[in-house]
């Protein structure tokens, strides 16, 4: 309610099968990396999404060691253990003025891993879409469709909540109900926006395996979609949507547009409805590779983040503010014009 639209949940059942233990492939022969010109190519590996990794590389994976935490407050927070069972997450729409039957959906995930805070995964994400949501429902602002502000659970387990949304509301798009009552509990999908991990773009690690302390002179906002997806052409064109706005109204850093949008709750919905994600590294190639130690590890906390990684996080949500302004159609109402003078 303090977002200025009225929270509803979606409620699901949480109990998967246990994973099964994937055998690592081989490794025993190295590939060939030479060129026909002798040289060696740059590239290091594939990475999730079809991404292809170069440079220098970092182990990555989930800590799941408490007393890997040096911080008894935040070990607290992280002793409960998960259990199966019934799960919840919330979502608000702001209801378009002429066309509510018709929606972009703005996402991120709420929950985290690795015995931290979670401050850039996600509650950076989380963060972002809660402020678009009350700037969108301040109620001098009038859009022509309606907007939908979610919030995910169980991400991390296999982007559970975004799939039972999917599952639970796909079919009721566009639906209005009670009929006649011009209310549409589902409207129809337009696009679907996704925000996870927007703080830390410190460069590649060294050889050494280690990543700056100090945010890269390159950090850019990374957009993304999915070149394998049936809608790619269309998710394309809403990236580079977001790319024009970036360039128009960012205030710090630019944008970057790539094809390899993995790992992420947009993913469930990329064969449906033109589906992009906004981060801080490219999923597949960056994020993969170790270019961000704070991931899934006890040091997502407060303290290892600065002022500039969060002024990165602002710029992506200037992206988003700025993009789904336009394609809302966004105004100021002519009520709160004509009060103003």
């Amino acid at each position: 309610a303090a977002m200025g639209c009225t929270p509803e949940r979606l409620d699901y059942l949480f109990d998967p099968e246990p994973r099964p233990r994937r055998a690592r492939p081989d490794s025993a022969e190295d590939p060939d990396l030479s060129t026909p010109t002798g040289g060696l190519v740059g590239r290091n590996g594939s990475g999730p999404g079809g991404a292809s990794i170069y440079g220098y590389r970092s182990p990555t994976g989930v800590n799941r060691d408490l007393m890997a935490q040096p911080d008894e407050r935040i070990r607290e927070l992280n002793r409960e253990e998960p259990v199966n069972g019934m799960r919840s997450e919330v979502y608000c729409t702001k209801v378009g003025s002429t066309r509510p039957d018709e929606m972009y959906i703005l996402g991120a995930h709420m929950d985290g891993h690795g015995v931290n805070e979670a401050v850039n995964d996600n509650g950076s994400g989380t963060a972002l879409v809660m402020e678009l949501a009350r700037i969108f429902n301040s109620p001098d602002v009038e859009t022509d469709v309606s907007i939908r502000f979610a919030l995910w659970n169980n991400e991390e387990t296999g982007l559970n909540g975004a799939r039972a949304y999917f599952e639970q509301r796909a079919a009721l798009q566009g639906i209005e109900n009670p009929p006649g009552s011009g209310q549409y509990p589902e409207p129809r999908w337009l696009g679907m926006i996704q925000h996870d991990m927007m703080l830390w773009d410190h460069g590649a690690p060294g050889a050494d395996g280690t990543v700056s302390r100090d945010q890269r002179a390159e950090a850019d906002v990374n957009i993304e979609f999915q070149s394998s997806s049936a809608l790619a052409d269309e998710s394309m064109q809403l990236a580079f949507q977001f790319k024009a706005a970036a360039d128009q109204f960012t205030t710090d850093y630019p944008a970057t547009v790539g094809p390899h949008m993995t790992n992420t709750d947009s993913s469930v919905f990329m064969n449906d409805v033109p589906s992009i994600s906004l981060r801080e590294n490219e999923r597949g190639a960056h994020t993969g590779a170790g270019w961000n130690p704070t991931w899934h590890t006890p040091l997502d906390v407060w303290a290892s983040f600065t002022d500039d990684d969060f002024r990165l996080g602002l710029n992506a949500a200037q992206i988003t503010l700025s993009a789904i302004a336009r394609l809302s159609g966004a105004r100021i109402s002519d009520e709160a014009l004509s009060a103003s003078g």
